[in-house]
């Protein structure tokens, strides 16, 4: 789109990325022991919270489209991988494929990265850099660490789903591993500093 948006407000932003994940906390929570029957099949709270969560995010990501005028390539793809194993969740009647999405997502992004650093590029620079402009050895830097992260966090979701009750997972996966994944972030913005870009002047940061 050429319009031009005005900045969304901060809270807004915040109630649209979040309010999806809290609204599946919340169903799941509150349907996790009933069971529903459509079309002659069967389906589990945590299915059916699944079902329901998909249009519930296909509505918060086109507010954020309207109201900004663009969505990133993560939130495209995440929305992409959502519907998809959802599809395949509802389909089969699997609860197991909504949670190897996590999974998978994770596992795409370090294989991603990994090619990138194999061919000497970091592709999180193509992604990023006009929100945070920095030098291209900050990058293969942060690519580095952010393949290594991403590789963990697809052992650590298989771990949690397959040990770990339902309870734990639907926990664990929509706000421990997003406080995991921030703390991790806030550790690379801060160590990278010396490698970032004063918007001003095109300068390095001095640490």
């Amino acid at each position: 789109m050429t319009t031009e948006r005005k900045p969304i407000n901060p809270v807004l932003k915040q109630v649209l990325d979040l309010g999806p994940t809290v609204f599946f906390v919340v169903l799941y929570f509150m349907v996790k022991d009933r069971s529903f029957t459509m079309g002659g099949t069967e389906y589990s709270g945590f299915i059916m919270a699944t079902i329901l969560f998909i249009p519930v995010l296909l509505a918060s990501m086109a507010a954020l489209w309207f109201l900004t005028g663009k969505l990133s390539r993560i939130q495209a793809f995440t929305a992409f991988m959502v519907i998809f194993f959802g599809a395949l969740t509802a389909w089969f009647n699997d609860d197991r494929f909504f949670k190897m999405k996590t999974t998978i997502v994770y596992g795409l992004f370090a294989v991603l990265l990994g090619i990138g650093l194999l061919r000497g590029r970091s592709y999180l620079q193509w992604v990023m850099a006009e929100m945070m402009p920095m030098d291209s050895a900050g990058w293969m830097i942060l690519t580095k660490r952010l393949c290594g992260f991403f590789a963990f966090m697809a052992v650590l979701n298989e771990l949690t789903w397959r040990l770990l009750s339902n309870d734990a997972w639907v926990m664990i996966e929509s706000f421990g591993f997003p406080l995991l994944m921030f703390a991790f972030l806030f550790w690379q913005f801060t160590s990278l500093a010396p490698y970032l870009h004063d918007d001003t002047n095109g300068d390095a940061k001095k640490g």
